[in-house]
């Protein structure tokens, strides 16, 4: 595979954020006298932006105020709350290291909101990775494109030099989309037989595995 360029989705395949994203959706939910959710039920949720999330954790018969007053509980607890228990998986801040250091341009490119990803960046991979960008209204969310052709744009780089890496079905479409590989990751909010299910011909086990795809 002959890249110079690694874009990264965030949760569920570098930071392990879902026990911060459950807490905040149920602050939400309690703001607004709504039926809590569990972990599991967060983690399928996830993947499609904070718009969605809140969309699919609320109950399906409110109003658009209602919804608007649960999207904003959100975004006030999590501004606050997004480290609390969040933490890279195994091996993920060496495989940046080692990408970096073979010279790899790298990103981030998240659905998460935008002041959040640029935020977890800094904190767990400050110096490593060049670019982070997240959801923000002048640009359409994955699986649409224009969010990893920002990344790209900003990093100096053609479609044709990337490859993707992600979790979730979003993430392969997202790929598809801009027009680049996917790798898939097993160890997030997606597991084996779901991806296979969604397509995925690339699924790393370890960060290891990323690695050995991209140098294939």
């Amino acid at each position: 595979m002959d890249r110079s360029t690694v874009i990264f989705d965030l949760d569920g395949t570098l930071l392990d954020t879902l026990d911060d994203l459950k807490n905040s959706v149920n602050h939400a939910m309690d703001r607004c006298g709504f039926p809590r959710r569990t972990r599991d039920e967060v983690r399928m949720f996830v993947g499609n932006g904070v718009r969605t999330l809140i969309h699919r954790a609320a109950p399906k018969d409110i109003t658009e105020e209602q919804y608007k007053a649960a999207y904003d509980a959100f975004g006030e607890h999590y501004r606050q709350h997004n480290r609390d228990n969040t933490a890279p998986y195994d091996g993920v801040t060496e495989l940046l290291a080692a990408l970096k250091n073979k010279g790899y341009k790298l990103a981030i490119v998240s659905n998460k909101l935008d002041f959040a990803v640029k935020a977890l960046n800094d904190e767990f991979f400050g110096g490593i990775v060049d670019v982070a960008v997240g959801d923000s209204p002048d640009t359409r969310t994955k699986p649409e494109p224009d969010m990893v052709y920002k990344a790209i744009k900003m990093l100096g780089v053609g479609v044709d030099e990337c490859v993707y890496i992600g979790d979730t079905n979003v993430d392969l479409a997202t790929a598809k989309n801009a027009g680049m590989p996917c790798i898939s990751v097993s160890w997030g909010f997606r597991d084996e037989s779901e991806l296979i299910g969604y397509g995925a011909e690339m699924i790393a086990h370890t960060p290891d595995d990323v690695m050995k795809f991209i140098e294939s």
